[in-house]
């Protein structure tokens, strides 16, 4: 079924009390992913001051980075309440099920979008701002409006609005963009697809209800394990240009090693087996992996400086 053919005024309005509706609207920020984003943001701090940097610049990098993350994902959740309607795993966020107007997620979402980018010219810098801007326009525009309803490469391309954090973090420091922040740029942007396809191979089912060409659904689920694999090997092998590049040590090189050959040995696994329990493994141990990697270059600058 088109998804368009759904008509939104079908959608039952529940009434809310105040606090439903706040816990709605924070639903709308998909708060689990931009915590994920953030992981990501104060190590790229830490690693372009070589050492820590004030705590007032990183709370006000993560506020402004979460805030407008937080913004993109509301805009997201206006366009393709549509498709939400159609899958299980989303029928239940806060527009298919009635709780939020459609016309108030969009403005709430542009609300945020506006409070970012003013918060992060006055109390970081412009280009930080502006990296911020372009990633929520990057998502918004190149990955929901374009990408995702068209190409099975929607979350490779895609997933370059979600590796942008470390760039953000990186201008917040140094008012720059160096080279190692494009290598972080390229760590997060190879991770996102194994990451996001592992989720895809379990949901194929809604996503092919719903016209969306993820690659288990246009591809079939053999050709997304390869490519699970292949990009896992790409994964770990940018993760250790950080080493020759200098801009980490052996406490970090070690801790890629360790981690990465953990997600190669899970992706060869998923291969193998071809089960959901093995698709589900990897997903969770990428969540861990990201984390723990860049908590190891945290962990390198401290003891190597």
């Amino acid at each position: 079924m088109n998804a368009s053919a759904l008509p939104m005024a079908s959608v039952k309005r529940v009434p809310r009390t105040w606090r439903e509706t706040a816990l709605a609207y924070f639903a709308l920020t998909k708060p689990r992913i931009v915590i994920l984003l953030l992981v990501t943001t104060v190590p790229a701090m830490v690693m372009a001051t070589d050492g820590m940097p004030s705590l007032g610049l990183v709370a006000a990098t993560l506020i402004g980075g979460a805030v407008g993350a937080g913004g993109a994902n509301a805009i997201n959740c206006y366009i393709d309440r549509d498709l939400d309607r159609l899958m299980a795993r989303t029928k239940r966020r806060p527009l298919p099920s009635g709780q939020v107007e459609p016309e108030s997620a969009l403005v709430f979402g542009l609300a945020l979008g506006t409070l970012a980018f003013i918060e992060m010219t006055v109390l970081v810098n412009l280009l930080s701002a502006f990296l911020t801007m372009a990633a929520m326009l990057f998502y918004v525009l190149v990955y929901t409006v374009w990408l995702k309803r068209r190409t099975p490469q929607n979350i490779v391309i895609g997933g370059a609005a979600g590796a942008m954090p470390p760039l953000i973090g990186w201008a917040a420091v140094t008012n720059a963009v160096e080279l190692p922040a494009f290598v972080l740029f390229a760590i997060i942007f190879f991770w996102t697809p194994p990451h996001f396809w592992c989720l895809a191979l379990r949901y194929s089912g809604d996503y092919r209800a719903a016209g969306i060409p993820m690659l288990p659904v246009a591809h079939g689920e053999e050709e997304t394990r390869w490519h699970i694999l292949l990009y896992s090997l790409l994964l770990v092998g940018v993760t250790l240009l950080l080493y020759p590049a200098q801009a980490a040590g052996w406490v970090y090189l070690v801790a890629a090693l360790l981690l990465g050959g953990r997600f190669v040995a899970l992706a060869a696994s998923l291969w193998r087996e071809a089960t959901p329990s093995a698709a589900h493994r990897l997903f969770k141990y990428s969540t861990t992996y990201l984390a723990l990697l860049f908590g190891a270059m945290v962990l390198d600058q401290i003891l190597l400086g």
